[in-house]
């Protein structure tokens, strides 16, 4: 623990952005700083590590989030790291400190190459799928990849949205107080907005949960709705009908590529505004402290779901009023990944699924029911590797029909160790000497071995197989 508490932290290239985003000069800065003009230029030239004094400094100054400052606003060391792993540059080599400079002092650059890297992945990966089954149509995922990019380069935060949400529940609040949510926002879809609600069969809806007929002014939602899922809509339609200008100006400002990618993009901060409504930022962050962040109290407070209650988790903050910071991911019982967010760092690998010795995927075994692991991601450079809490558990899938088994998705959410004491579900544990199962990332670009669970050789080392021997691992390799 010393040697971590004694690394020096050079912060050069975040420290010139900031500067850069306030549009300071270096005397300026220096001076709201309490420093001298050439040892800052000595800091942003990484020069000279930032110290503890200077980044509180930092903090009171400017508002700054130092966990958010420290992990840096653009592609993080990982994912430019699974980027060189790839095979398309097989001996390019680059370090480990030249990828941590890229990240650091040329964030752009950065998230040009991984956006390259993206395009190229994709590519190649709708080439096989034309290869393998000849007529098969590309999957077109590149709106949804942008639309996850960028939500994550905003680390999930989206502090106009949780204002607009919080000041409309208040409105709900006070015309109907002693009416629940879902009569409220009837009441208010109906006046001033002229929308009618009508509940119709799933049969009648057929694949649609949520349609707005605008021609004759009524929302239409299926039956199949779970009262958490329908408020939900209803929360949707109102922030639709309330902020619609305020979503447009967001979108806007994003400049998404194309005409598919800022449709989803809107559906995106549309839904982040729903929740907005249904759990308010202040009420929701309070009720999470006392609670200890006891999902199932949460849902029982604000009417929501396991998963909405858990997504919400995830964008906790606020300056001055910062919740625990989560990260999440959600699966099928195929693996398929189908969100991932995070409001600061994240163990796994940005493509692929996750390390398969996360209980996440044998939360199916155990449909409703919360389990809890702590895991260790790989050490690096003689650093030991970072530490999680976790918790997984089953979810139906919204508008499941007869002829779905139901608990078909899995919803996991951590965080680094060091939080965990505030959970309600950490009680009793041994946190200064838990029991921690090692994990990596992905399997393409983790190195721990013998895993009796990998289902992929590391893309940079070779395979060691013979015919004398046979290990635990599917696939042996060669120590880097």
């Amino acid at each position: 623990m010393a040697k971590g508490a004694d690394r020096k932290l050079f912060l050069g290239g975040r420290l010139k952005r900031l500067r850069r985003e306030r549009a300071l000069s270096q005397t300026a800065m220096a001076a709201d700083l309490g420093v001298s003009p050439s040892y800052l230029n000595h800091i942003e030239r990484n020069q000279r590590p930032v110290s503890a004094q200077l980044l509180l400094r930092l903090a009171e100054t400017y508002d700054v989030d130092l966990r958010a400052f420290g992990a840096g606003s653009g592609p993080s060391e990982a994912e430019l790291a699974e980027v060189f792993a790839d095979p398309l540059l097989s001996g390019v080599g680059a370090p480990r400190h030249e990828i941590l400079q890229l990240a650091d002092d040329q964030p752009a650059v950065a998230d040009a190459l991984l956006r390259l890297y993206r395009a190229v992945r994709d590519q190649r990966e709708r080439l096989n799928a034309v290869a393998e089954q000849p007529g098969a149509a590309a999957a077109e995922d590149t709106p949804a990849e942008w639309v996850r990019a960028f939500v994550q380069a905003r680390r999930n935060a989206f502090p106009e949205l949780d204002a607009a949400g919080e000041a409309l529940a208040a409105l709900l609040a006070d015309s109907l107080p002693d009416e629940g949510f879902e009569a409220r926002a009837r009441a208010r879809l109906i006046s001033p907005h002229g929308l009618a609600v009508k509940t119709l069969p799933a049969e009648v809806m057929v694949e649609w949960t949520r349609r707005l007929d605008p021609h004759r002014r009524r929302l239409l939602l299926s039956d199949s709705l779970s009262p958490s899922s329908r408020a939900f809509a209803l929360a949707y339609q109102l922030g639709l009908s309330e902020h619609g200008p305020l979503l447009t100006e967001l979108v806007e400002a994003a400049g998404p590529p194309d005409p598919q990618t800022r449709a989803l993009l809107r559906v995106s901060l549309a839904n982040t505004l729903a929740a907005a409504i249904l759990m308010p930022y202040a009420a929701f962050h309070q009720a999470a402290e006392e609670t200890g962040y006891d999902l199932a109290r949460l849902q029982a407070r604000f009417g929501v779901s396991f998963e909405q209650a858990a997504h919400r988790l995830t964008t906790l903050s606020r300056p001055g009023a910062r919740g625990v910071p989560f990260f999440l991911m959600r699966v099928d019982q195929a693996g398929n990944v189908s969100k991932r967010y995070a409001s600061a760092a994240f163990p796994f690998a940005r493509y692929g699924g996750a390390c398969p010795r996360w209980r996440l995927h044998s939360a199916f075994r155990t449909p409703g029911r919360i389990v809890t692991q702590i895991v260790e991601t790989p050490e690096q450079d003689g650093r030991p590797g970072a530490r999680w809490f976790t918790l997984a558990r089953t979810v139906d899938r919204q508008g499941h029909d007869a002829w779905s088994e139901g608990h078909d998705l899995a919803i996991g959410l951590g965080c680094e160790l060091q939080h965990a004491s505030r959970l309600v579900y950490a009680r009793g544990l041994d946190l200064a000497a838990p029991e921690v199962t090692p994990i990596g990332p992905s399997c393409r670009l983790c190195h721990r071995h013998p895993c009796a669970e990998r289902a992929a050789p590391p893309v940079d080392r070779p395979l060691a197989v013979d015919d004398w021997t046979k290990s635990v691992s599917p696939y042996p390799f060669a120590a880097g």
